[in-house]
């Protein structure tokens, strides 16, 4: 179920790109919850998310994946 805005128009779904071995991209202003319980805010009209927890401006990319190579998850294999 989608919210209608204050003009009776329904809302856009707020738009988030997933981009290979990079951050989450998001339509902003954003509100980001963080685990810990602190808030962090931007009112930009798009905002790269780190998803690698490498970034020195976490929970916003600064590219660090980039310099540090790919990162590497823990996945199980076929063969385990």
């Amino acid at each position: 179920m989608r919210e209608a805005s204050p003009s009776g128009r329904e809302a856009r779904p707020t738009r988030v790109v997933v981009v290979p071995e990079g951050p989450l991209l998001v339509d902003g202003p954003v509100e980001v919850e963080l685990g810990d319980g602190r808030v962090a805010y931007s009112d930009r009209p798009q905002v790269a998310l780190c998803v690698c927890r490498r970034s020195r401006s976490y929970p916003w990319c600064d590219t660090s994946h980039r310099r540090r190579g790919p990162h590497r998850r823990d996945t199980p294999t076929d063969t385990d």
